[in-house]
């Protein structure tokens, strides 16, 4: 008998069936991956598994032990055995990791909260997960990767039935996704079961027993993991066939001998909380055209890279910034912006977004002295024209641009960040983890703009913890470890295995 089972299961929203008639199990054990599309349903299945959709708000019945489930809240969904960790981290940011791993099961003694045990219990717990994180950081001084082992410790302790993960590791690094597969083998084999959305298919074949794929809202069809392929799971996911995931990124000789559009020389940066070194000496050059990777471990000081180039974090302890042969200050993002840089945040929901706004207010926040007048007056007519192009060039699914922009799925949310930077009409795009919890097809439309953009002279810095991305679409990567330069690779020249050493083991 199955743990747990949707049946025929039906939701809707004024306007709109977001699931239609779907269909799945989940036996003990068993690990069950949900591949999709953006907008295919996945979300607002893990909402009703979880009883954020009550029972009573959709058609066909939630099964659990063979019994309908009843779920009125997500107390309710936990009481049952059900776990999710959701793609976007609610975390207390203020609160420690060992606070934010017992929330809700607080240590207590006496009525007061057992300081020393819950220290304790939460370095047993990321110990037994291997998980390299100390109980007492702050989650506000965490990375977003390191968040999420949070997220997912916190889960493993509640020694949950079924454990639901959305996109669980879409920002992990290499070797932290290796840590969370083992952890999860492991946990298969002492009777866990586990729901696994993702769109990595590498690690859905690593470790899934069995897949299936929404489109749509509606079931597609379900596949023993060792009995099909990847090209059927991505035919069934978009309703075609995808021929080339990394389209053809030619930079051309003229690109290459042109002068430099950007420039970094030996920067060295601090954090700002707490005066350490995170970037040390790090210098390179950007040509009009260039797609210049920049990968490495977690920790290694990607994201505080763009971050820094964008005025938006760090103290600079040393070196220079150009762009267009003018320097620029260490915390001035209006700067940046005036000289010709745009940054797309790994963080959209946090740095990106205005969540509660529409798309058209969204697309306009880096942009807005395009449409404001002498007199300081916003001219709303161009703003909606210039915000509508954006709108359709990037084929956002949303009923129009006056849709919230929070209620929007993650890979449309991310394609409004990207429409509110390249509305600013940059020479050089800073790109972090620009495809961190989007599907296929929304990843080949992204690798598509890159060449659009590197095809009218724009030069693109992308930071990406997938290996075969990097190598799929830069011209050149830099692997950086712990805040250096650990190798430089022209395209061609490198493999995963030659970019993972560098990470790894860089050459003294």
């Amino acid at each position: 008998m199955s743990l747990l089972a949707a049946r025929q299961i039906t939701k809707r929203f004024p306007g709109v069936v977001a699931l239609n008639d779907v269909s799945f199990d989940l036996m003990p054990g068993e690990l069950h991956a949900i591949c999709g599309e953006n907008g295919a349903g996945k979300s607002t299945l893990i909402k009703l598994l979880s009883g954020i959709h009550p029972y009573g708000t959709y058609e066909g019945d939630l099964l659990v032990d063979g019994c309908v489930a009843r779920f009125q809240s997500t107390a309710d969904a936990g009481r049952a055995g059900l776990a999710v960790i959701y793609q976007e981290l609610a975390l207390v940011e203020e609160m420690s990791v060992a606070e934010n791993i017992f929330l809700g099961s607080e240590r207590l003694r006496h009525g007061l909260i057992d300081w020393p045990r819950t220290f304790r219990d939460a370095a047993e717990l990321l110990d037994r997960f291997d998980v390299k994180l100390d109980p007492a950081a702050r989650c506000d001084r965490l990375g977003i990767g390191q968040k999420q082992l949070v997220e997912i410790v916190k889960a493993l302790g509640k020694e949950s039935r079924v454990l639901v993960l959305d996109e669980p590791t879409a920002a992990l690094a290499e070797h932290e996704v290796q840590v969370l597969l083992k952890i999860l083998r492991d946990l298969k084999a002492r009777g866990l079961a586990c729901i696994y959305i993702s769109h990595r298919l590498d690690e859905v074949f690593a470790i899934a027993d069995r897949i299936t794929v929404l489109r749509d809202g509606s079931s597609i069809a379900t596949f023993v993991a060792n009995k099909t392929s990847k090209d059927e799971i991505i035919r069934n996911m978009v309703g075609r066939q995808i021929n080339d995931l990394f389209p053809k990124n030619e930079q051309t000789r003229e690109a290459r001998d042109a002068s430099p559009v950007f420039s970094v020389s030996n920067l060295s940066v601090a954090d700002p909380h707490t005066g350490r070194m995170v970037l040390h000496n790090i210098s390179f050059s950007l040509a009009p055209g260039e797609v210049l990777g920049i990968g490495g471990l977690m920790g290694a000081g990607r994201t505080e890279l763009l971050m820094h180039l964008f005025g938006a974090w760090g103290e600079r302890r040393g070196g220079t910034v150009t762009a267009q042969s003018k320097a620029l200050p260490p915390s001035d993002p209006a700067e940046a912006l005036r000289n010709g840089l745009a940054l797309v945040t790994e963080d959209r929901r946090r740095y990106g977004l205005v969540l509660e706004q529409d798309i058209n207010f969204n697309l306009s926040l880096s942009s807005l002295a395009a449409v404001t007048s002498r007199a300081g007056l916003l001219d709303a007519n161009r703003e909606r024209q210039l915000n509508e192009a954006m709108f359709q060039s990037l084929q956002i699914k949303a009923p129009s641009i006056a849709a919230i922009t929070g209620k929007l799925s993650g890979g449309n949310q991310q394609k409004v960040v990207i429409g509110k930077a390249l509305l600013a009409d940059p020479k050089v795009v800073f790109l972090d983890e620009p495809t961190r919890g989007i599907d296929v097809a929304a990843k080949v439309e992204i690798y598509e703009l890159v060449n659009r953009l590197t095809a009218v002279g724009k030069a693109v810095v992308l930071v990406s913890s997938e290996l075969i991305e990097l190598l799929g679409i830069s011209h050149r990567i830099l692997m950086l470890h712990e805040g250096r330069i650990a190798g430089e690779f022209r395209r061609g020249e490198a493999t995963q295995e030659i970019l993972m050493t560098a990470a790894l083991a860089p050459k003294s």
